[in-house]
């Protein structure tokens, strides 16, 4: 586990569960001395906190390049955090986050993805990516479906300061994954988002949440779609 990350398990998230009331279940699905992809829906950027600070394992997020490239603070916490970069730009560039991720699974880890490839635009769940799951093929891992609700109450739209909100976060059983096709990738990833919509109760879109230009730290790569 990176430094700051066990530095955060215990401060920042006795800080957060302190502040924001927090509920976890399912914690016994994350299998026990395996690597899995985390698959949740997105609704903030404190959902990667949350997630974070209440998983007992280290939680490897896929991050912004930009991020690995700026100096002071934000640079520190990303490599601190054991986060990985992932090129917006397409082709090769998409691939090396794959690369990066897979090693981390076959030794056991945990990588999160945001199956929906970004921030929910309305709070509703939106059609999910096929990253996650050809990210969890090519591992050879499972993927765990997460449900995060309350983190888009910490500060809606026009509020400045964040406010005290429930949160919770729900951990769904595992998923065997198998590829053969990009039908079986495109089925699978259904399957996810229908498990994970199960957890959370949102209303369900079948499109894809546009992707802004500056995507948000743990979504999934443009190409997994």
């Amino acid at each position: 586990m990176p430094p700051l990350y066990a530095v955060a398990h215990r401060t920042l998230g006795t800080v957060l569960r302190g502040f924001w009331p927090t509920t976890v279940t399912g914690l016994e699905h994350l299998p026990a001395g395996s690597g899995a992809v985390l698959a949740a829906n997105h609704h903030a950027i404190a959902d990667q906190l949350f997630l974070g600070v209440n998983t007992p394992r280290h939680i490897a997020f896929w991050a912004k390049a930009e991020y690995f490239r700026e100096a002071g603070l934000t640079r520190l916490v990303v490599t601190g955090m054991g986060a990985i970069p992932v090129e917006r730009a397409g082709g090769r560039a998409v691939l090396s986050a794959f690369d990066a991720a897979v090693p981390i699974l076959r030794s056991g880890g945990l990588v999160a993805v945001f199956v929906e490839g970004t921030r929910s635009p309305d709070g509703r769940l939106h059609r999910g990516r096929t990253g996650a799951v050809r990210l969890a093929a090519q591992a050879g891992v499972p993927v765990v479906p997460v449900g995060i609700r309350g983190t888009d109450r910490i500060r809606p739209a026009g509020r400045r300061l964040p406010r005290r909100h429930p949160i919770r976060l729900d951990f769904g059983p595992p998923i065997p994954v198998k590829v053969a096709s990009a039908s079986d990738a495109r089925r699978l990833t259904d399957e996810v988002v229908a498990r994970i919509q199960g957890l959370t109760g949102q209303e369900y879109v079948p499109k894809y949440a546009a992707l802004p230009s500056s995507a948000t730290p743990g979504g999934t790569p443009p190409a997994g779609r």
